[in-house]
């Protein structure tokens, strides 16, 4: 692994915009103005501010991961994937539980704008295997899945791999093995990750930063650590340079 510099530290970090609505949002943003992590926009802030607020991130350099975890009929996910790369978002995902179809389907869209668009770039098209607050007793007794958590995961993993996906949003603790059956190229981006000393919340599968990136993981979303925090800039920069410093050891 090349050493982590602190704009590529940065880059690994994809903060969790779970506001209400832009007004809110904005005062993270200027405390974290300059930082070049992406952002990541969730189904609330999205419904709430819509594409403009999208386009108004864009625009001041961020990259952006849209985090809608569309799951449909393959038609209306291909539509949805040509509309959210049309808005020129670097990351957006699908859930795997569509099946092989649905998230060819996708990549579809994505190649339909494209082709038709001017100065479009491809985003990364991930596949939601099981969500971190997803528990054993959970998948088993309320998903109706059976198995461990770890299989599922691998096994979505494996079939969005097949369909010519990027790669898999996953907990931190299934990189290893994702990477191991799909390969070292193919991208995890995980949530679950919290500071030593952070609350843990509503997950269930956390490690620490620096334990992620040791995982091999590519990108971590962080949220409550950085936005809650008293001092959001000195929390990230708190976990930039612990990133950097797990790299150099």
């Amino acid at each position: 692994m090349a050493t982590l510099t602190r704009e590529s530290a940065a880059g690994k970090i994809m903060v969790a915009l779970d506001y209400p609505d832009a007004q809110a949002a904005e005062t993270l943003l200027k405390s974290l103005d300059g930082i070049p992590c992406y952002m990541k926009v969730g189904l609330q802030l999205f419904y709430a501010a819509g594409l403009g607020f999208v386009a108004s991130l864009k625009e001041r350099g961020y990259k952006v991961f849209l985090d809608v975890k569309m799951h449909d009929i393959p038609n209306t996910v291909k539509g949805g994937a040509n509309s959210v790369t049309k808005l020129g978002v670097d990351v957006f995902n699908v859930h795997a539980a569509g099946g092989r179809h649905m998230m060819e389907a996708a990549l579809e869209g994505v190649d339909a704008a494209i082709a038709g668009g001017s100065g479009l770039t491809r985003p990364l098209v991930i596949a939601v295997t099981q969500l971190t607050s997803t528990s054993q007793a959970v998948l088993n007794d309320e998903i109706g899945i059976g198995g461990s958590v770890e299989d599922s995961v691998i096994r979505y993993a494996q079939l969005a791999k097949q369909a010519g996906l990027d790669g898999v949003v996953s907990s931190p603790q299934e990189v290893v093995q994702i990477k191991a059956a799909c390969g070292a190229s193919f991208q995890t981006i995980t949530p679950g990750i919290r500071p030593i000393g952070a609350a843990v919340n509503d997950q269930s599968r956390i490690l620490t930063p620096s334990e992620a990136l040791a995982q091999g993981t590519d990108y971590m979303v962080i949220g409550r650590p950085i936005t809650a925090a008293a001092d959001p800039r000195a929390s990230i920069e708190s976990i930039i340079q612990e990133l950097m410093n797990h790299d150099n050891e």
